[in-house]
């Protein structure tokens, strides 16, 4: 299977599950008169908006390349994780609104039969933040590693509000905003998550050098081909699930120009076959001066 396949399949998985866990989040939270679950629903609301957003992004940097894009598509990726990362902030926000209003508002005692949806619930979201971060692990997918943390900032706010539910049972009276307490705590959760996801899409857009243990495997593959003595200064971008090289390959200084330039054509399609996730790859050969 592709990396495109994975990683549609894997958003579409986000997609289904999201709307279902709205639907039982905002239930739950109602009939059960937990305001921690509602902020839960909204949060699970907005993912699945942002999980369209990320096929929408997948979908469209998987594009081939063309006479106005010579790269492709990819840089599409990380321009959805800022809106991905736009949504985070978002629900954050509301559910840190909707929680500060309950708690000055007095309300009933969640039901205790809330603790057991939402125990369901953090398998369920765990489960699925492992899944789609493998996913886009496999893939080198910024927007789909912006979606797995969706999932587990889902989990993490289930987690405060079954901690906040269980404070508002145990202690009774007097302590029915637990849960929104609760959730209050995971909206900031949300908030540095939301660092975590945008700081790595930023680098993406501005080139930051954060592929060493790439730019190593490519010095390794260059050594095992034939007639290329060294490489120097190696350049890597990220644009969607693809790296696009510049090399510098040292060749004896002796040989012709047109042995030079089938040279860097082997190395350039030794490259593209053992690292797959190589897109544009340009050789320049330097003159091996000490030979």
């Amino acid at each position: 299977m592709s990396h495109e396949k994975k990683a549609i399949n894997a958003t579409y998985f986000s997609i289904v599950g999201n709307s279902c866990l709205a639907i039982v989040k905002g239930f739950a939270g109602f009939f059960g008169n937990s305001y921690a679950l509602i902020a839960d629903a909204i949060e699970s609301t907005t993912d699945i908006f942002a999980s369209f957003l990320v096929l929408f992004g997948i979908k469209y940097s998987s594009k081939p390349a063309d006479k106005n894009h010579p790269y492709g598509h990819g840089r599409a990726e990380p321009l959805i994780t800022f809106l991905v990362v736009g949504f985070l902030i978002t629900s954050a926000t509301i559910i840190a609104y909707e929680s500060i209003m309950n708690i000055r508002t007095p309300h009933e005692l969640p039901k205790t039969w809330t603790l057991f949806v939402l125990g369901a619930i953090i398998i369920w979201k765990e489960y699925s933040f492992r899944l789609v971060m493998r996913r886009s692990i496999e893939t080198n997918s910024s927007s789909l590693r912006a979606d797995a943390w969706h999932h587990r900032s889902d989990a993490i706010t289930s987690v405060a509000a079954f901690i906040g539910i269980s404070i508002a049972l145990i202690l009774g009276k007097g302590y029915e905003s637990a849960d929104d307490w609760a959730a209050l705590f995971a909206s900031g959760f949300i908030l540095y998550n939301s660092y975590l996801i945008f700081r790595p899409a930023l680098g993406e857009i501005m080139d930051e050098h954060l592929n060493d243990d790439l730019i190593e495997e490519i010095r390794k593959v260059s050594s095992q081909v034939e007639g290329i003595k060294d490489t120097e200064k190696c350049f890597i971008r990220k644009a969607g699930m693809k790296y696009h090289v510049d090399l510098h390959a040292i060749v004896d200084a002796d040989i012709s120009v047109k042995e030079g330039h089938d040279l860097a054509h082997k190395l350039k399609d030794t490259l593209r076959t053992q690292i797959p996730e190589l897109g544009h790859v340009l050789i320049h050969v330097e003159p091996d001066t000490y030979s």
